[in-house]
């Protein structure tokens, strides 16, 4: 198959699958007589798996390391817990993020409760305030 029904077939963009050519995570096709790359099966599955791996936040060099395991499978597989411990340690923390970005915007929300000009609006005050690095509800 040439590569943008590749792309499609996966739910993705030609240039992604360039990307993860150049990258080295997709295998260099061979070429038709034509000339036109010619992706197969193979390629396929390793682009789906390459996009369920970044759907769970995977770095690139993660998913590298995860395909090394796909195309050797009699490999000692123990450095893929570590590396799944590793991202679930990333995606903690990003969830505390949130959450602290969650309570700023409740504490900044909860500078206006009705409806005013934007000269009495108390969210606009705070974030003024804050963008003078004058304390602020949502900072404190």
């Amino acid at each position: 198959m040439k590569i943008g029904e590749l792309a499609r077939r996966a739910g993705t963009e030609v240039d992604t699958v360039r990307y993860y050519e150049k990258s080295g995570l997709l295998p260099p096709p061979p070429r038709a007589e034509n000339g036109y790359r010619a992706y197969g099966q193979r390629h396929l599955e390793a682009l789906a798996f390459i996009r369920h791996c970044r759907a769970l936040d995977m770095p690139l060099a993660d998913v590298k390391r995860l395909l090394d395991f796909v195309t050797h499978p009699d490999a000692d597989c123990g450095d893929i817990n570590p590396l799944i411990d590793d991202q679930l340690s990333r995606v903690r923390e990003r969830l505390r993020s949130v959450q602290r970005l969650e309570r700023q915007l409740v504490a900044l929300r909860a500078q206006c409760d009705k409806n005013h000009t934007a000269r009495e609006c108390g969210i606009l005050h705070e974030l003024v305030a804050a963008s003078l690095q004058e304390d602020c509800a949502c900072h404190r």
